[in-house]
């Protein structure tokens, strides 16, 4: 893998290659659309740029953002690589507390404000002498705006260079474990990802293939920063699309019609509900079986979904039942699980049509050495590693191998052709009355492939047995009040707690399952920003109903 030049040299050979292409889609209401080719995207950066080197701040200076996906996130992100900075891109849906955590630990010098849904809620985060700029879809604000800056600043000249040891992100985690840790990548490491993704694509679907992405997964996060924005960046021939909002996603996809699409497992349950809502699975199955009318009913389906021109679909940021990416290639879309994580810029392992299993998350990527610890922890060590934790260089010692391998604490096992398969976290593990280890990841997933199912938690430190609440799938929730359907609920959820109580080891089969009395949600603090579960959250809250529920001997509980 050639990591020169770095991806900002490469972005410069884009905007004087391709540039009358475009690059970014942005929707701005009432289905109407804004357009920028590479060459304008070039020249708002380079205002920015040149507005921001102003300002007088120091070189690796801190430079934050807080915005859903949008075009402006992109040419801010260039704007703060050639004015000699470093990003902090916030989850756009976080609380004012981690806001103002967030901003005070990297030491920003600057915000960018963008599209956002809960800005009153977070606006006492930000400090008030902290300097603000605002994007053209931000919700009103006295700060300067972003069309303000740039029509009155002349572009940046050039091609301002950057090492490869400087700093282009500090990426804060999601928070699942408790505080945020800023995870710093270096223009390096970001190169390495986004060429290795970039490369890996055009392998799978040669050359001549066009790229077009919606981006809508937290550019925030690792995931959608590595495998859509920097390999967009690396290639220069990807036509990024953004989605206007959660009430106009379909029509977002289908005007986007992506050919390689991306999601996280909550989110592909979903679609797959939606579909079920409309068909019951059994009739679907059976028309499935049928040949020639079974391409017919899958074609519709990948339609309604908006990815009838997908030629590869990605899931990642955790485990998805194998069952469901049987689902989806059955009705021929072509869905492969990855494995990644933000200390290695997501860039780690991936499946293919080569290389891939039920259960297993593909083979590593090129470049990436693994090995699995005497403990049973994958090791990885990639070409798009971090240079380590901000201000908190304990955490790096702890953290990876006196080799240079990063301890992943994940548990997993390596197949001989080199598969990985992953059972569950190290910190996830916990022991029942009975003394044995339970891994509960396993578990979930096959819970989670249930159709009634959306999300799904195994818990039960020190308890007799191991038990399972649940979250019902959404277009089920409004029912949960009529007798009728309790009853069909509890005799579905019987027997699928027999059927995983046959399939694991006694000392982790469930005493019962409870089904939620209210969906977990990012909102009620229960899901990270990128829809992974808050098990500590979500223990504690049961803890005060355990006692009461153990004594029940009911196999399925409404809590």
């Amino acid at each position: 893998m050639s990591l020169t030049p770095l991806i900002l040299e490469r972005i410069y050979a884009h905007e004087k290659n391709f540039a009358d292409t475009v690059f970014l889609t942005q929707p701005v209401g009432g289905a109407n659309v804004m357009n920028y080719t590479w060459a304008q995207v070039m020249d708002q950066s380079r205002r920015m740029a040149a507005h921001l080197q102003s300002r007088g701040f120091p070189r690796g200076a801190r430079i934050a953002m807080l915005s859903k996906n949008c075009a402006h996130f992109i040419m801010a992100e260039l704007a703060i690589w050639m004015a000699g900075y470093t990003t902090v891109a916030i989850f756009p849906t976080e609380t004012a507390e981690t806001v103002g955590y967030v901003l005070g630990h990297s030491e920003a010098s600057l915000l960018f404000v963008g599209k956002l849904d809960t800005w009153e809620h977070q606006r006492p985060g930000v400090p008030a002498d902290l300097p603000c700029i605002a994007f053209p879809l931000a919700p009103d604000t006295d700060f300067e705006t972003w069309d303000a800056v740039v029509a009155r600043t002349q572009p940046l000249a050039g091609h301002p260079p950057r090492e490869a040891s400087e700093l282009a992100w500090l990426m804060y985690t999601s928070g699942s474990t408790g505080t945020p840790k800023g995870v710093m990548h270096s223009f390096v490491g970001v190169t390495a990802a986004g060429v290795g993704i970039s490369d890996d694509l055009e392998l799978r679907l040669g050359a001549d293939t066009p790229r077009r992405m919606l981006s809508y997964l937290p550019l925030a996060h690792s995931f959608e920063r590595s495998w859509i924005e920097a390999a967009s960046l690396v290639s220069g021939k990807t036509q990024l699309f953004f989605a206007e909002s959660l009430d106009t996603f379909l029509a977002d996809l289908q005007r986007a019609r992506p050919t390689l699409f991306i999601s996280v497992p909550r989110l592909w349950l979903k679609f797959q509900q939606g579909v079920f809502a409309k068909m019951p699975p059994a009739k679907l199955d059976k028309l499935l079986s049928i040949p020639l009318l079974g391409k017919l009913v899958a074609h519709k389906i990948r339609k309604g979904l908006g990815l009838d021109l997908v030629r590869l679909a990605g899931s990642g940021s955790a485990p998805i039942p194998p069952d469901l990416i049987q689902w989806y290639r059955r009705i021929g879309l072509p869905l492969y699980e990855g494995y990644g994580m933000t200390e290695d810029n997501s860039y780690s392992f991936c499946s293919n049509a080569q290389a891939n299993a039920p259960g297993y998350v593909g083979a590593a990527l090129r470049g990436v050495e693994v090995r699995i610890s005497p403990e049973g922890e994958i090791l990885i060590k990639s070409p798009a590693r971090m240079v380590g934790y901000y201000k908190q260089p304990e955490l790096d010692a702890e953290c990876f191998t006196e080799d240079g391998f990063f301890k992943t604490g994940d548990l997993g096992e390596l197949r001989a052709d080199g598969l990985l398969k992953i059972s569950g976290r190290v910190k996830e593990l916990f022991k029942t009355a009975k003394g044995k280890y339970v891994a509960p990841a396993p578990i979930e997933n096959l819970i989670n492939a249930h159709p009634m199912v959306e999300l799904s938690v195994v818990s039960g430190v020190g308890q007799p047995q191991a038990y399972a609440q649940v979250v019902l799938a959404e277009q089920l929730r409004p029912r949960q009040s009529e007798p009728e359907f309790r009853r069909q609920v509890q005799e579905e959820f019987t027997r699928l707690l027999e059927s995983i109580n046959a399939s694991v080891p006694d000392y982790e089969r469930l005493q019962m399952i409870v089904i939620a009395r209210e969906p977990w949600s990012i909102d009620n603090g229960c899901l990270t920003p990128t829809m992974k579960v808050k098990r500590n959250r979500i223990e504690a809250m049961a803890e005060p109903q355990l006692e009461q529920w153990y004594s029940n001997k009911q196999k399925v509980l409404w809590a």
